[in-house]
């Protein structure tokens, strides 16, 4: 008998009165702006997003590149990239005008060009890579300076979220909420007992008005193993961590004060030149000695041990496409027996199912194959399967020992 051949359909590949108090009484916090409340704008108005939109993305290679990670792409199938969908579900809560990016400098043409409404004021260019702290603590920094009350909200330009209007209800409760002095994390409800992310153990539920979710965080908690994961989930107590911050900035970075006392400094110091022509110099003076460090080490966890966090739940659908694997799930929606199809490939599909991601226009048959990853670019070619999705990590660690950088 002939095999069951058929063509699978192409997708898109695109490219109130009071001052505000040190929190802190060991050690007095330098350069504090105190703010009148009686003056103080509305929550939402004084609103500011910030997307972080770096890292390679390395177990999404040979798609995700050092050149075009993969927030630069589309992982969905929407015609847009993570990029522009991140845009689009943050301008209608703060503005295109409110929309800071903070990238690399070799992904200023490409993010300029993906985000036209982009104006060069907010959009932030990295020197090198120095983690999520760096990153987020200067973007609170420099907004500080033009806005005092500032309440920053970041969120990761790689995260796929389809359901905007829960989405955009759970930002404006935490910023009614970050507006009463708390750093804010929105945490997503887990659907299953998930070892690829960090979970929120949550506390008692707060009394803020216009925040009916809000609820303290006791304590964040890193990837459990599978046999933790499956407690945490039952318990009905916890969330997983999606990395979403909403903040007043000077609180933010009173917090970093005292964590990283001497990158808080060189922070404030880049901060208070960034809008001036000496802003180059001083980059190539301090960047390279910023310290390399997540915000959750920095920031959220210790802030938790002082009572200064809160979390709103993220009551909608959420995905961090960290791998292959992920994205082949988020295609299939659930379906079992699906070959999910990114690009402009050629497809001959015969009782295989997985996804293939394409870049060129070659034809490309499968036979017999479960949970297939093929991943096909110009100039190299990934063939793994599902359940070892999350080793094309260990593969681009392998690639950059071994010499070859001319494809990463």
């Amino acid at each position: 008998m002939a095999p069951d051949w058929h063509s699978v359909g192409l997708g898109v590949l695109a490219n109130k009165t009071w001052n505000v108090v040190n929190l802190f009484k060991s050690k007095p916090i330098p350069d504090r702006v105190f703010i009148d409340m009686t003056t103080q704008r509305e929550p939402m108005a004084r609103f500011h997003s910030v997307i972080p939109a770096g890292g390679i993305g390395s177990r999404l290679w040979p798609l995700s590149r050092a050149s075009a990670p993969k927030f630069l792409h589309d992982l969905t199938g929407s015609g847009q990239t993570l990029l522009q969908d991140t845009w689009d579900r943050l301008e209608p809560l703060s503005g295109r005008e409110r929309i800071m990016v903070v990238t690399g400098e070799a992904h200023e043409d490409a993010v300029l060009e993906q985000i036209p409404d982009l104006g060069a004021a907010n959009l932030l260019l990295e020197r090198s890579p120095r983690d999520s702290t760096a990153a987020i603590a200067l973007a609170a920094a420099v907004l500080l300076r033009r806005e005092p009350d500032v309440i920053i909200g970041s969120f990761a330009a790689d995260h796929v979220i389809t359901e905007d209007k829960k989405f955009a209800a759970a930002v404006r409760e935490a910023v009614e909420l970050a507006a009463t002095n708390k750093i804010v994390v929105i945490g997503i409800e887990p659907t299953e007992p998930s070892v690829g992310f960090g979970y929120i153990r949550v506390g008692d539920a707060l009394d803020v008005a216009g925040a009916p979710s809000a609820a303290a965080v006791r304590k964040f908690v890193e990837k459990p193993n599978i046999r933790v994961a499956k407690k945490y989930v039952e318990s009905g107590e916890y969330l997983w961590n999606a990395g979403m911050f909403i903040a007043p900035a000077q609180l933010l970075l009173d917090v970093l004060a005292k964590t990283e006392p001497q990158l808080h400094a060189s922070i404030l110091e880049l901060a208070e030149i960034w809008d001036t022509p000496g802003r180059t110099k001083a980059i190539n003076k301090i960047w390279p000695t910023l310290k390399k460090v997540a915000i959750d080490y920095s920031v959220a966890e210790p802030a938790a041990e002082e009572g200064l966090v809160a979390v709103v739940p993220g009551r909608f659908d959420w995905h961090d496409v960290g791998d292959f694997a992920a994205i082949a799930e988020l295609q299939s929606q659930g379906r079992k027996g699906n070959l999910a199809v990114l690009g402009n490939a050629k497809v001959l599909a015969d009782s295989s199912n997985g996804i293939l991601v394409s870049e060129t226009n070659r034809l490309i048959a499968l036979i017999g194959l479960d949970d297939i990853i093929v991943v096909d670019t110009p100039d190299a070619l990934l063939v793994t399967n599902k359940e070892n999705a999350q080793r094309v990590k260990a593969l681009v660690d392998a690639l950059r020992a071994t010499g070859h950088s001319e494809v990463l």
